[in-house]
């Protein structure tokens, strides 16, 4: 551990024999395109099927008429075709398998449906009288919390920020779109499905269908991005696999077009964040009110966990935290890069830059004095809290002392220029459950365990972790993931991959050391779980980073550009430094994204995005990475378990678009505190 070595998986990719789902070998594959609704509430009254029928080439037409019935409906976004109700636009209320791809979308557009049109509500805003709050938000945090008398301290603080902060809806968009081949055998269901954990995947679908947990096998060795879309299945698994109950035996393949995936593979929830801060003269805070108002869809709950950081980030001994949500009539939110953390910091630390200004205080000293001596939400100790050092190096070497903290005062040509920073914090989580088999066979430790690699190096890190636990080279190691046959792991989320199927393989390591020693036999074999790691009830375990940005706007046109990005990350021990780079530049880059393009843009007349292809939702693209970096402190994280490492896949996003929304400030001294940062909103 520790080397930078090559993605082992890298030349497969490259060349093009790596298989994504859509490539797995199946004989004589049939292909599906859903039927969507184009209402976003009522019911259908009538499909008539007759046209697509009759096209050459279509082998079946499904619709509720002819769709399996489902064992388990409760999870709503799951149960399709169980009835004739609408509860959003683009939801899956048929399909068309086909011996073709072309054909089967040509033979969906001749479906005809009529509805029974409902007047629907797919307007966000915070002074609806309707906002409920949830039991509890996203990984089973409390809705709200309450510290001390926040009411009273804002009251009587010397100085106080009260402004509204916003973040559209955006969505994952992946490389790969959301893939399912399906098959029926004697044996069950038979899914090659691009996902971030197999074993979610069975175990999601074992009581939809009704089936024992064995009856439904799942591959993904490879999955082209994911970004939380691919976290858990959603109803394009369940139309594919219901379609291939009338396939005649034959597999069916389902990808879903660009345009599909903006309303039925999730998305980030739009949020407005009212942030207050009270402090004194010299900015440390007297207390500190999150109130957050997001949407979720009618049809199934998610309340995104968004004021959650703010519990823990600085001190402060009155402070609020509040979710409450809009019921609409759209599609399912779901996890995006850093739920919770991504958009939850975005509106707390350009607070944050506004209170260091109103005080005159530098937005680095601003953090500094107001860094906590233990967890302000449990009472814990901090297992490693190292924000101070990572804001001190990124300004050392971003060159912040030559900072004037006067905006709109640099001038490069045209275009004025500004610096800004924000910090960055996400969760040091281990999922438990996860299991290695370790198999001694033909002068090769078989690693075998079913996690996922979502392109983050996942086959190169953990056989770096299997080689270490055994004492040999990485050429002596075959890792072997990314399928149900295979000892059950944990989801590739939350940034808890490496941690806890590490810990699993380096536990498995150990263990077959112990039994077998140096030298084992052929057939040697053994399997261990990830114990649990026990620092977890004892400490407040986080990863923290500070980002920092130059940003450049021209003065006549408004057009914005950052041409520099720094991140400095405390994330424990870095088991493969370039792997690690590509992290948190990728996170940083999606947070440039979140910065300045990404807008998912609904028309609350029809219940639609409008912008649902990459040429009107953008993405950076390489003209706008201009100078970016990343590094890390050189540290061990002892209370992290075996591996002494920390999640790495979502930091590098949280912080980084208030860091360039505050370096734009710095700029042109107009604060916009609504994302994305276009150029009318400087003109």
């Amino acid at each position: 551990m520790g080397s930078s070595i090559e993605r082992l998986d890298g030349v497969a990719k490259v060349t093009g024999t790596a298989p994504y789902a859509w490539e797995q070998p199946v004989e004589r594959p049939a292909y599906l395109h859903p039927v969507q609704s184009t209402i976003a509430l009522g019911r259908v009254t009538g499909i008539d099927t007759s046209a697509a029928e009759a096209l050459d080439g279509v082998i079946a037409v499904l619709t509720r008429h002819n769709a399996l019935r489902l064992e388990d409906t409760s999870d709503g976004e799951l149960a399709i075709l169980q009835d004739d109700a609408v509860g959003f636009r683009g939801q899956f209320i048929g399909g068309v398998i086909a011996e073709t791809p072309e054909t089967a979308r040509e033979a969906a557009a001749l479906v005809t449906v009529t509805y029974d049109q409902e007047a629907h509500d797919a307007r966000l805003s915070a002074d609806r009288d309707d906002l409920d709050a949830p039991d509890q938000v996203n990984a089973g945090f409390p809705t709200d919390t309450v510290q001390g008398d926040p009411d009273a301290a804002l009251a009587g603080a010397a100085v106080v920020i009260d402004r509204t902060y916003t973040t559209p809806a955006e969505h994952n968009n992946p490389m790969e779109p959301h893939t399912t081949v399906a098959q029926w055998t004697d044996n069950g269901l038979v899914l090659y499905d691009s996902t971030q954990g197999v074993h979610q995947v069975r175990r999601a679908l074992a009581p939809v269908f009704g089936l024992p947990i064995e009856r439904i096998h799942v591959t993904s060795p490879h999955v082209g991005g994911g970004f939380g879309s691919k976290g858990l299945p959603h109803s394009h698994v369940i139309l594919v696999a219901m379609a291939a109950q009338l396939s005649g035996g034959r597999p069916v393949k389902l990808a879903l077009t660009r345009q599909q995936l903006f309303s039925v593979a999730g998305y980030r929830t739009p949020t407005i964040q009212r942030v207050r801060l009270g402090a004194d003269r010299e900015g440390r805070l007297t207390a500190i009110v999150h109130d957050v108002v997001e949407q979720t869809s009618k049809i199934k709950e998610f309340a995104e966990q968004t004021a959650v950081p703010t519990r823990m980030m600085y001190a402060a001994e009155n402070r609020r935290t509040t979710h409450r949500l809009a019921r609409l009539d759209v599609p399912v939110p779901s996890w995006m890069r850093a739920p919770g953390e991504c958009p939850g910091m975005f509106g707390p630390e350009v607070a944050m830059d506004e209170l260091a200004e109103a005080c005159g205080v530098d937005p680095i000293e601003v953090r500094v004095r107001n860094e906590p001596h233990i967890d302000p939400e449990s009472g814990r100790p901090f297992a490693n809290r190292h924000l101070v050092a990572c804001l001190r190096e990124g300004a050392r070497r971003f060159g912040w002392e030559q900072r004037d903290h006067r905006p709109r005062v640099r001038l490069d040509g045209d275009w004025l220029a500004g610096t800004g920073v924000a910090s960055s914090t996400y969760p040091a989580r281990s999922q438990p459950g996860s299991v290695a088999r370790i198999r001694f066979a033909d002068g090769l430790f078989n690693v075998s365990i079913g996690a996922a690699d979502l392109g983050t190096g996942t086959w190169t890190v953990l056989t770096q972790v299997a080689a270490d636990a055994l004492g040999v080279g990485v050429g002596d190691v075959r890792l072997e993931i990314g399928d149900t046959a295979l000892p059950k792991a944990s989801i590739a989320g939350g940034s808890t991959g490496l941690a806890s199927w590490g810990t699993a393989i380096a536990e498995a390591g150990e263990t077959f050391l112990t039994k077998y020693g140096t030298e084992p036999e052929d057939g040697d074999e053994l399997e261990a779980a990830a114990p649990k790691n026990p620092a977890a009830d004892e400490y407040a375990m986080h990863s923290f980073g500070a980002q920092f940005a130059e940003v450049k706007v021209h003065r006549f046109t408004g057009e914005i550009r950052v041409s520099r990005m720094l991140g400095v990350f405390s994330a424990g021990r870095i088991v493969n430094p370039r792997t690690a780079r590509s992290q948190f530049l990728g996170g940083m880059t999606m947070g440039l994204g979140m910065a300045l393009h990404e807008h998912s843009v609904m028309d609350p007349r029809f219940g639609i995005i409008v912008n649902h292809d990459f040429a009107e939702y953008h993405i950076p693209a390489n003209a706008d990475v201009l100078d970016m970096d990343a590094i890390w402190l050189d540290e061990v994280d002892e209370h992290a378990g075996p591996l002494g490492a920390r999640g790495i896949g979502e930091i590098g996003i949280v912080g980084a678009a208030a860091a360039i929304a505050n370096a734009a400030y710095h700029a042109t001294g107009v604060r916009v505190r609504d994302l994305p940062l276009t150029p009318d909103k400087f003109l």
